[in-house]
């Protein structure tokens, strides 16, 4: 995408992000009394209908979750504001996407023809106040989005409980409906610079200028996130995902593969031979960006699988999955069904991303389900005919649980109790989540934690009240301790309404996230591919950060490239572009010694020099395979 694109993006992108926020200030002020200081009046104004009353609630329960992680009240206030106007400005942004790929009618603004053409079959919504019946369309649209992308489209997110008045959404779809951005809709990456640009440009420098008084280290999750704001080019992305995924297959199949053909800048040798590796099923191969923004790595990572499994698809003769004990083409004989699977699939089994930033999961998450709606259109895969895809295998690695009280409340009622004390330690060990992300190590932490309680319980040491514990029959229990826990959590959140259903609501939206981050640390991938952060990690995880990195020298780049060596299969590749520093820093000496020659070796190195991310920063990308 050309530059005068992009900063039509960035124009429009915040010029919508001022008027959500305007507009979302004078409702919370106006209409129910929290004002953007922090301070919240004790009882809900008598101008309020019942429905009101129950959304003040609702709103106090969100600003107060915030407040219970640690933010102060006026800090939480516009936190809430903020992911508010961040999502809605996303929600009308992707359906300009949408609109663009055929996948829903134009609906954006009252003359949209989608809107029309329901409101015309919808007779009964005439008598509906001015505005009304558009906004009613779109919920309805959002509701039915949310079947598949519920992480963007959900009305039940906290961050979705104010819809801006007529003139606002009015303004808003005026920015969107300008001319001069018809053609970025249709680009799978202008989501990803909505996100980029979300955060003005001054509010960026400001983060990044150390010499103008920042800090050294970030403030917080949300400072780390927005200094490290850097798109990568699809040219980088591809140079990295090619010589990684598509150099493993490339050795799976003994160089007998059209990928190669398809990678155009898979490096290698006309006289190399491919080295022998072991070939797998396709639904077994991992992905994993562990910094993965707007998903841009996860997206050319998806071409390349569906190559991948068209290939193994027509071969026929592959291995057999580890999941289902068959091969591909056992598993999906009729080649029709096969091509209405596959985007599915490629979701499902072999793309995953992490990242501290929420806003991500939602960029990231509908990216991917865009992208598959792609390939079945390009498969000629009707609308009606598409597998659902019900979810994407992206999480948010931030703080579990705040609330005190909910957590005692929850751990109390599990059984048997040592499962509380298991979920205590997780929601302890992930107090620092948004802050280290995958490098946080929290696989370990709860490893050590089950390995504790299941020696006491072998060794009949595991009591309660003197006697053992009940409800622990064998030692598979300790094998099931995260689907104990999302089973307990699904009956916790059922089990209250009102402003406790609410309370309850977001201390398990913050565990399911917790629980999920932890599910894709405790496995292994086959490539991990990012672009990380870099510099000091944020100042109150500097202990722990030091602790856990003693090769890395407070250096978050060295340390997202020893944690990506760490989570390889053996044999895995990793790819990443970074700053080049660290291969020449003398104080760095011990690390490139640790990680990439004892505990890997670097195959591929390009100094790309300045000028290719969005910074003042000498770039260098390469490629490195983890030691069998």
């Amino acid at each position: 995408m050309d530059k005068e694109r992009r900063q039509r993006i960035e124009r429009a992108t915040q010029a919508g992000r001022r008027l959500l926020e305007v507009e979302f200030g004078e409702q919370l002020q106006g209409e129910y009394d929290i004002f953007l200081d922090g301070r919240i009046a004790a009882e809900p104004g008598v101008h309020l209908d019942g429905r009101q009353r129950i959304l003040r609630t609702r709103l106090i329960a969100a600003i107060q979750h915030k407040i219970a992680q640690g933010m102060a009240p006026a800090e939480a206030v516009a936190d809430w504001r903020r992911d508010a106007a961040f999502t809605f400005l996303n929600r009308m942004a992707a359906l300009r996407m949408l609109e663009a790929r055929d996948l829903v009618l134009p609906a954006v603004g009252e003359a949209a023809s989608g809107f029309q053409e329901w409101s015309y079959a919808a007779e009964p919504f005439h008598a509906l106040p001015e505005g009304r019946a558009y906004r009613l369309h779109l919920e309805c649209l959002f509701d039915e989005l949310s079947r598949e992308v519920a992480v963007l489209f959900d009305r039940r997110d906290p961050a979705a409980l104010l819809w801006p008045r007529r003139p606002a959404l009015t303004a808003l779809v005026e920015v969107l409906s300008d001319p001069a951005l018809d053609p970025v809709w249709g680009e799978d990456e202008t989501i990803g610079w909505v996100y980029q640009y979300f955060n003005s440009g001054d509010e960026r420098r400001e983060m990044r200028d150390i010499k103008a008084g920042g800090s050294q280290a970030p403030r917080n999750a949300r400072e780390l996130a927005v200094r490290n704001q850097f798109f990568t080019p699809r040219w980088v992305v591809e140079f990295l995902a090619d010589n990684t995924l598509g150099r493993l297959w490339w050795e799976m199949r003994g160089g007998r593969t059209a990928l190669a053909e398809a990678c155009r800048h898979l490096v290698w040798r006309p006289d190399e031979t491919p080295r022998f590796r072991p070939a797998k099923d396709p639904r077994d191969l991992r992905v994993l960006d562990p910094a993965c923004g707007s998903g841009h790595f996860l997206l050319y990572a998806f071409d390349l699988l569906a190559v991948i499994y068209d290939e193994a698809w027509r071969a026929g003769d592959g291995p057999c999955s580890g999941l289902t004990g068959r091969t591909l083409r056992e598993d999906h004989p009729e080649p029709e069904a096969f091509r209405r699977a596959l985007p599915g699939l490629i979701l499902a089994h072999n793309l995953f991303g992490i990242d501290i930033d929420p806003r991500c999961a939602q960029i990231a998450a509908l990216a991917l389900w865009m992208r598959a709606q792609r390939a079945h259109a390009e498969a000629g895969t009707p609308a009606g005919l598409r597998p659902p895809i019900r979810r994407t295998n992206i999480v948010v690695a931030e703080p579990m649980p705040g609330e005190a009280d909910l957590l005692d409340e929850f751990a109390g009622s599990l059984r048997p109790p040592v499962l509380g004390g298991l979920f205590r330690t997780i929601v302890d060990r992930m107090r620092l989540a948004g802050d280290l992300g995958s490098l946080l190590k929290i696989e370990l932490a709860l490893a050590d934690a089950i390995a504790a309680v299941r020696a006491a319980w072998t060794q009949g040491d595991l009591l309660e009240g003197g006697q053992l514990v009940a409800g622990i029959d064998d030692a598979a229990f300790f094998d099931g301790v995260e689907d104990a826990l999302l089973t307990a959590l699904d009956r916790y959140v059922a089990g209250a309404s009102d402003l406790a259903g609410t309370r309850r609501r977001l201390f398990v939206g913050d565990a399911l996230h917790g629980l999920g981050f932890l599910h894709l640390m405790r496995r292994k991938y086959d490539v991990v591919l990012m672009n990380p952060p870099f510099g000091a990690c944020a100042a109150k995880a500097k202990k722990a950060f030091e602790a856990r990195y003693p090769h890395c020298k407070k250096d978050v780049l060295a340390a997202m490239v020893e944690r990506g060596v760490e989570i390889l299969a053996d044999g895995g590749k990793l790819g990443a572009i970074t700053s080049r520093t660290p291969f020449f820093l003398s104080s760095l000496e011990s690390w490139r010694y640790e990680t990439l020659l004892d505990r890997s070796s670097v195959f591929l190195f390009a100094d790309f020099g300045i000028g290719v991310l969005d910074a003042t920063v000498e770039t260098a990308a390469f490629c490195l395979e983890a030691r069998t």
